[in-house]
């Protein structure tokens, strides 16, 4: 490709992006320098090189998957993020008070309000889970929920219906005596010491202790099972306001996507290394309509991926530059800490 090629595809892929509107060849003739029938005969070889397509409705151009590509990777330079959206992340980042989980969340609602994109992120917290809280909530009919905390912030619950024989006020005091004896136990070590110190205290103050027993051996197995992962999913409905979903299948095809836990959970595949990685179309993995723009982080044992979902004609440079932003204050932080 010559520079002027290149320099069309950036003008195409950049307007197109700014308007939604495919691009015909003389609004390029001042920005180019050249005659009309020039530039027509340079986006035609653009268009053969697939590149660019060409609108049904229009004769104007739009960018193909293979012309995103190739401005992202050879053209396109990120955006630096303003001095008032890195102010309001590192005060986030920065909070020493918030859990790594709350501050993601906070962090995703900055992101969509930032690029009207929706955001994710998928985190996993390390093994280091010590137990901060066992919590019992009554529901009806003799239905409890037995919640565990973490000191990382890490929530899981359980629910069990109770044998009538069983008040729940005796649950509630075995939730007490695991709370005062427990807290601060590594979680991989909360089911050894359930079985040699918990068990013999309730069976002297509880009855039917053995029943009661189970129910927490249960909740600790299942929440030492399963791998410690967040969802969080903020933003969906911004990518309904983009003129790519414009009829009622795309709106609920996309909003399936977004509810199939399964899918989401792929955005959180570590099959990159470092830095900010772009995934347009089809290799996005999650719909052929969207770009999926993606970090990784891991601090002080946690770890996860940070994703912007947008459509292909996402703004790329202000995108990959909060990313950037992004990925640098928490290696910062992971060191500082």
């Amino acid at each position: 490709m010559s520079e002027r090629q290149k320099e069309l595809l950036k003008e195409i892929v950049e307007s197109y992006i700014a308007t939604a509107k495919p691009v015909g060849s003389k609004s390029l003739c001042k920005k180019l320098k050249c005659s009309s029938a020039t530039i027509r005969n340079e986006m035609a070889h653009l268009e053969d090189l697939g590149l660019l397509e060409k609108n049904h409705i229009s004769s104007g151009r739009i960018p193909s998957e293979m012309g995103y590509k190739y401005y992202v990777t050879h053209l396109m330079k990120p955006k630096e993020l303003s001095e008032k959206d890195a102010n309001k992340l590192q005060t986030i980042f920065r909070n020493q008070g918030l859990a790594l989980t709350d501050a993601m969340e906070a962090c995703m609602e900055i992101i969509s309000e930032i690029t009207n994109y929706t955001s994710v992120v998928l985190g996993k917290s390390s093994n280091e889970n010590a137990l901060q809280q066992v919590s019992i909530i009554p529901l009806k009919n003799n239905e409890i929920v037995a919640l565990v905390c973490t000191d990382k912030g890490v929530v899981q619950n359980k629910k069990f219906t109770l044998p009538k024989t069983i008040s729940i006020q005796e649950v509630v005091k075995t939730c007490e005596i695991i709370n005062k004896m427990l807290i601060g136990t590594p979680i991989n070590e909360v089911s050894t010491r359930l079985e040699y110190e918990i068990k013999p205290v309730i069976a002297e103050k509880i009855n039917q202790y053995e029943t009661i027993f189970s129910i927490f051996t249960q909740t600790f197995q299942d929440f030492a099972n399963k791998p410690n992962e967040t969802v969080h999913v903020n933003g969906k409905n911004l990518l309904l306001k983009e003129p790519e979903y414009n009829n009622v299948e795309e709106i609920r095809n996309i909003m399936e996507k977004f509810e199939d836990k399964s899918l989401i959970e792929k955005i959180d595949s570590r099959d990159h290394e470092g830095g900010v990685n772009i995934y347009i179309g089809e290799e996005s993995e999650f719909d052929p309509n969207v770009t999926v723009i993606k970090t990784t982080y891991n601090r002080n044992g946690e770890e996860g991926t940070i994703a912007i979902i947008g459509p292909k004609r996402m703004e790329y440079d202000r995108v990959v530059g909060l990313l950037n932003f992004i990925n640098k204050e928490l290696n910062e932080g992971d060191k500082n800490g």
